[in-house]
C-alpha cells in the first residue's frame, strides 16, 4: 500500500542509494585516476572536483537522506516499537556520523585546504608534500563515507522488506 510513509520510505531508500552508488563509484574509480596522475595534475583535479561537486543535484541527495533516513524512523515509530523504526533509526545515525559529519569534519576541511593551495607559486617538492597531506587522508575519510551509505542503505533495504505489524493493523 502507498502511504505517505512509504512514499517517504522509497524516497529515503532511493536518496541512499544515490549516495552510496556515488561514494562507492568514486572509490572505485575516481580514486583509482587520479591515483595514476603526477602531483600537480592530482591537484588541480582534485580543485576542480571539490568546486564541481556542489551543486543542487548533489546537495538534494547529500542532504536529502539526512533529512528523510529520521523521518521515515518517525514515521515508523509505535507501540510496540517495530524492527522496520530500528533499521531506519540506525541507517539515519549510520549517515549522519559517518557520511554528513565525516564529510563535514573531514573532508571539507581538506578541500577547503586544498582550495587555498596556490599551485602557481608552489615548488615542486610543496606541491609533492600538499599531495601527500591530502591524498591518503581524504581517501581514507571517503571510505568511511562509502562503508557508511553502504551500511545505512543495506539497513533501509532490510526495512523496507520487513513487515510493518502497525500498517497491518490500519
Amino acid at each position: 500500500m502507498m502511504t505517505f510513509s512509504n512514499v517517504i520510505l522509497v524516497l529515503a531508500a532511493t536518496c541512499t542509494a544515490l549516495m552510496a552508488g556515488l561514494f562507492y563509484s568514486y572509490s572505485c574509480s575516481v580514486v583509482l585516476g587520479l591515483g595514476a596522475l603526477p602531483a600537480r595534475g592530482y591537484i588541480e583535479a582534485m580543485q576542480s572536483i571539490n568546486r564541481s561537486i556542489q551543486n543542487p543535484v548533489f546537495f538534494i541527495g547529500f542532504f536529502g537522506t539526512f533529512l528523510l533516513l529520521p523521518i521515515s524512523a518517525y514515521l515508523n515509530y509505535s507501540q510496540p516499537i517495530s524492527s522496520r523504526f530500528w533499521l531506519l533509526l540506525i541507517a539515519a545515525i549510520i549517515y549522519a556520523i559517518g557520511v554528513i559529519g565525516v564529510t563535514a569534519f573531514g573532508n571539507v576541511p581538506l578541500n577547503n585546504a586544498l582550495e587555498k593551495f596556490n599551485l602557481l607559486n608552489a615548488t615542486k617538492e610543496n606541491i609533492t608534500l600538499q599531495r601527500t597531506i591530502f591524498e591518503t587522508r581524504w581517501n581514507n575519510l571517503n571510505t568511511i563515507r562509502t562503508i557508511s551509505s553502504l551500511l545505512a542503505l543495506v539497513l533501509v533495504i532490510v526495512a523496507c522488506m520487513s513487515v510493518n505489524k502497525n500498517q497491518l493493523a490500519s
